[in-house]
């Protein structure tokens, strides 16, 4: 047996799968996010901890004799996040997260330090990346800055409580901005310009390698005798990819979660910095990535939910399932700022061309629209950096939503495909690792794509409107820009 253990921001999700990666068992444990000011998020890493615990043990009440067989274990975890452990390994402050905004004026003190900083990482600073974090904690808390013995990844402090060893991954460590991501090595340049140095930093592993074993202790409390290797694993997207089997080159998925991803696998480091291209290392060998990210996918439209108070499944089921045309209305998704294409943390959403026939379907119509557009802008900042995708395969919870994915293919002009049901999420792809740290397999033979059960194709009636509707799209930004 294996486990994939996913340290989300929402939970901590547990997968048990057996050696045909067959899914045996799954559960989950819930996380609180603290928010102490606007702008700000935050967790304490001993829930992260607690959780995986609390995962682990409603896995073995389900199935008790299935974890005693577990042999290895893969982790998959939010990016960016800063746990700053002091002497002994104490927890400084609450973790801050990937989706907390501080940061941004210390990108440009980066960027001051070592004009450089882009070259070297192939990616642009931002807000939500660790090393930003770590500049505004030595000008704010210069206490706990000075007291900072190893900076970990969020799930990499799980992993120190499970094997006593500091490790991270490639993927996870591309999105701390101390990488030189093309050589899949810490950069001791980057790692200058913000006042850190190696010894801070954890060990690093491909996705693939064993990190360490169970602890006896954590063992014997999680019921698994056979002290599991633990694997290096991944951030969650790059741990997603293994799950969906995107791990050969120009294979692309598009992520509907509450953010939303454009990933493809690369066989070579393929920037574009001044895009907002996120250009990391792949969970898997000798693996590059490239991700157009987007902060308000499937949230844009729980803010629409929200806001008319009807449940986001009603609102897309009243547009019913044919696409003749976009929306009326225009709608710019940057509820939180954006990062691909425009890298703006300041930035907010807007809806154009209101009018008193607007309601509430032109409204959800519109909000779909918007967030494929966005997934429009990744794709051609990917093709900017010399990447040709073909197709996609849909996963998150939005994909659920066949009119949805009707709109994206339009967009992109490109064919989705829908898995047929199942589990392909980071706590699988974990788990995929895992079974490979565990027995030597080579990873192209375990990541294989999932049975397909559907494609859906750009709606050629449709095609010519969504084109000129996302020519007036992206003027949008730059107009509103200033003000």
């Amino acid at each position: 047996m294996y486990l994939g253990l996913d340290i989300g921001t929402s939970s901590v999700k547990g997968v048990l799968i057996d050696e045909k990666q067959k899914i045996v068992a799954s559960a989950s444990a819930a996380l609180s996010v603290s928010r102490p000011h606007p702008g700000w998020s935050e967790q304490a890493p001993e829930d992260w901890w607690k959780a995986c615990g609390k995962a682990v043990k409603a896995l073995a009440r389900q199935k008790p004799k299935a974890i005693a067989q577990v042999e290895g274990i893969g982790l998959s975890g939010q990016q960016h996040g800063a746990t700053l452990l002091g002497k002994d390994d104490k927890v400084l402050r609450p973790a801050i997260l990937w989706n907390d905004a501080r940061s941004f004026a210390e990108c440009r003190d980066i960027e001051e330090r070592e004009p450089r900083a882009r070259k070297i990482a192939g990616n642009i600073p931002l807000a939500g990346f660790t090393a930003p974090k770590l500049v505004w904690v030595k000008k704010h808390e210069p206490r706990v800055f000075d007291s900072v013995k190893k900076v970990l990844l969020p799930k990499d402090y799980v992993r120190l409580r499970m094997t006593g060893e500091y490790a991270s991954d490639m993927s996870d460590s591309s999105g701390t901005f101390w990488l030189d991501i093309e050589k899949r090595a810490w950069s001791d340049e980057l790692l200058e310009a913000t006042d850190m140095s190696r010894d801070q930093m954890p060990k690093l592993f491909e996705g693939t390698d064993a990190t360490g074993r169970l602890t006896t202790q954590v063992a014997k409390s999680w019921g698994m005798p056979k002290l599991p290797v633990v694997a290096g694993g991944g951030g969650d997207n790059p741990a997603a990819a293994c799950g969906i089997g995107a791990v050969k080159p120009g294979e692309a998925f598009v992520s509907l979660g509450t953010s939303g991803v454009l990933f493809v696998s690369n066989e070579r480091f393929m920037p574009n910095a001044a895009r907002a291209v996120h250009a990391f290392c792949h969970a898997v060998p000798d693996t590059w990535h490239q991700m157009g990210v987007i902060l308000s996918a499937a949230a844009s439209l729980e803010w629409l939910a929200g806001l008319l108070k009807i449940p986001a499944p009603k609102l897309t089921a009243a547009l019913g399932k044919t696409l003749s045309g976009p929306s009326s209305a225009l709608f710019l998704p940057y509820l939180s700022g954006e990062r691909t294409p425009v890298a703006d943390a300041q930035i907010r959403g807007l809806v154009m061309g209101l009018g008193h026939e607007t309601d509430a379907k032109t409204l959800t119509h519109a909000v779909l629209d918007g967030v494929a557009f966005a997934f429009r802008d990744s794709l051609e900042a990917l093709r900017a950096a010399g990447t040709t995708v073909e197709r996609v395969t849909a996963v998150g919870g939005g994909s659920r939503s066949e009119l949805w994915l009707k709109i994206i293919a339009t967009a992109l002009d490109l064919t989705v495909d829908v898995p047929a049901d199942g589990d392909f999420g980071g706590a699988f792809g974990a788990a995929r690792l895992g079974l490979i740290a565990a027995t030597g397999e080579n990873f192209r033979k375990v990541c294989t794509p999932p049975r397909i059960a559907k494609s859906i194709k750009p709606e050629a009636k449709a095609r010519e409107a969504y084109e000129h509707a996302y020519e007036r799209y992206v003027q949008i930004y730059p107009a509103i820009r200033e003000i």
